[in-house]
């Protein structure tokens, strides 16, 4: 605005007084012009006017200006002087002038700004397209590159590990079809001669075992002398006549199918040759040969003065018990069917003891009364059961009370022809292949057989048949749950009930207290007769064993097996 104001005053001195007014409009003019121009000029583009390289683009601008806005005002100047009307000429002026300004202008600004545009663009698009072609190169390179390098390494790895393969499996094949041939031969030849020391080793072993056996059974007066048994079915026997085998007596054991021989034997006879000899003609598992072994009845302790448990008051029954008819079978002594608690029991009886021998009773009474008397102030476990007693024992002056394994065998093999769903067997002895023989024929009819323990004390042997598999070993407890101090013990026990201190009926009349295990056994078996007729295809030994009350140490023990007898549980 000073370069304007300064031009118009220098230029036109003389005519001051003249022009003043158009002076003053021109100021006006000039101001207005300016201003015009700097708001028309758009921001955007000013900043990207490059600047001179000498001065800045404003100096530059303004005598551009200037130059045109005094070419102008020259021109109509003289127009003005001469012609009428200033308010006419100031606007023809401001409207040349803003013409002239603004064409230059852009004139110069499109030049300019063409001309940075155009290079930075090439620059920039030169740069971009340089940058992205190295990056596009790079990459492709260095993918491709990458990507050789790979397949060559990945190659050369598999052709390795190929061939490391190929070569380990080659050996690995080798060894095995020679370690499996050599393992073949090694392991035929040693079954072969596993099988063949096994079989010698049983054999020696064997008659070791017998021939101490015998000897302490001698010893102990747990043999009758100078007789062996045979226990086969009926054509092993046929077969052994056709070999010269004679035998004295031979009994039919219908109940289980078998046939029972005794035969005389001179007292220096072994009984291990004979069972080999049988074997030899018939065959290992078709014939059993054994000793006619002795057993005893269990052992009887108390006193007359003691008061003595009612069998009822020391266990508790469901009352079903009363009306059911139970059948139970008894391997014993002989009973006293005449006492008064027993006068209308249904007792059947039998003897398989010698003829003529002499046949105590005072066992056999005691046992059945525990389950089947039924008297004014005595009653027994199952008042209406049905009772089949087999006598066995007969008194012997030497011994006492015995039974021998003919006695049993064919005792049992009546009891299983009658039908009877339990025995109940108060009696211990030795272990014996025809006993125990028999007793596994009794379990695949589905027979209980459950027997006494033993009265031998805390470290005394097991005793049989309590101690064989197929049997029900029973132990005696008190009133509060304690063993008897006399009881067997061992992993063999299967169950404790009451047997200490019981009330029971004497032979010849009256009553008397007994203690021992094989008074506990009547309970067992009263129990699982009712079981096996409450539930016919149930098992009853493993319904007795869960409802079993746990003494002891926790679960199955060797002190009262799986624990006391609860039969309201079972």
């Amino acid at each position: 605005m000073v370069i304007f104001n300064s031009l118009i005053v220098n230029e036109y001195k003389p005519h001051r007084g003249v022009f003043l007014g158009v002076q003053v409009h021109a100021t006006a003019l000039l101001c207005a012009v300016c201003c015009i121009l700097f708001l028309a000029m758009p921001q955007l583009v000013l900043a990207q006017v490059p600047a001179w390289p000498d001065e800045p683009a404003e100096e530059k601008i303004e005598e551009s200006v200037q130059e045109a806005v005094e070419e102008s005002i020259d021109e109509y100047i003289d127009e003005l002087v001469v012609g009428p009307g200033v308010r006419r000429y100031e606007e023809k002026i401001e409207e040349q002038v803003e013409e002239s300004a603004t064409e230059k202008l852009e004139e110069y600004l499109e030049e300019t700004v063409a001309e940075s545009v155009a290079t930075d663009v090439e620059d920039s698009v030169e740069e971009s397209v340089e940058n992205s072609v190295e990056e596009v190169i790079e990459d492709t390179i260095e993918a491709n590159l990458e990507a050789s390098v790979e397949h060559v390494v990945e190659q050369s790895v598999e052709d390795s590990i190929e061939e490391v393969v190929e070569e380990s499996i080659e050996e690995e094949v080798a060894q095995n079809l020679e370690q499996d041939l050599e393992g073949s031969l090694e392991q035929e030849v040693e079954m072969q001669v596993a099988d063949a020391v096994e079989e010698q080793i049983e054999n020696e072993i064997d008659a070791i075992l017998e021939s101490i056996e015998n000897e302490f059974e001698i010893d102990e007066g747990r043999i009758h002398k100078d007789q062996w048994l045979v226990m086969a079915e009926p054509e092993v026997f046929d077969k052994l006549a056709e070999e010269g085998y004679l035998f004295a007596t031979i009994t039919d054991l219908p109940g289980m199918g078998m046939r029972l021989a005794e035969v005389a034997a001179p007292a220096s006879f072994d009984i291990t040759q004979v069972r080999q000899g049988v074997i030899d003609v018939v065959g290992k598992e078709r014939a059993e040969v054994d000793l006619n072994h002795i057993y005893t009845a269990g052992t009887r302790v108390g006193s007359p003065s003691e008061e003595g448990v009612a069998p009822r008051a020391a266990i508790s029954f469901p009352a079903d018990i009363d009306q059911m008819s139970l059948r139970i079978g008894m391997i014993d002594s002989d009973v006293d069917t005449t006492h008064p608690s027993l006068a209308s029991a249904r007792i059947q009886t039998r003897s398989f003891t010698p003829e003529g021998a002499e046949l105590p009773d005072f066992h056999g009474t005691a046992i059945a009364s525990i389950i089947v008397a039924d008297a004014a102030g005595y009653k027994g476990l199952a008042p209406k059961a049905e009772v089949y007693a087999a006598s066995v024992f007969e008194n012997d002056r030497q011994r006492g009370e015995i039974a021998s394994t003919v006695s049993l065998v064919r005792a049992l093999d009546w009891l299983m022809s009658s039908g009877v769903d339990v025995v109940n067997v108060s009696l211990a002895g030795p272990p014996n292949r025809l006993l125990e023989a028999a007793l596994g024929r009794a379990q695949e009819h589905g027979v209980l057989i459950l027997a006494a323990a033993g009265n031998g004390g805390p470290v005394a042997q097991p005793m049989y048949p309590a101690a064989y598999d197929s049997v029900v070993a029973v132990t005696a407890v008190d009133a509060g749950g304690r063993v008897f101090r006399l009881a067997n013990r061992g992993a063999y026990l299967d169950l404790a009930a009451p047997g200490v201190g019981l009330l029971h009926a004497k032979a010849g009349g009256g009553y008397t207290v007994s203690s021992g295990t094989s008074f506990a056994v009547p309970f067992a078996a009263t129990a699982a007769a009712r079981l096996r007729q409450l539930q016919p295809t149930a098992n009853a030994l493993e319904l007795l064993y869960d409802s079993a009350e746990d003494l002891g140490p926790p679960g199955r023990d060797e002190i009262y097996g799986y624990g006391l007898l609860r039969p309201g549980k079972s």
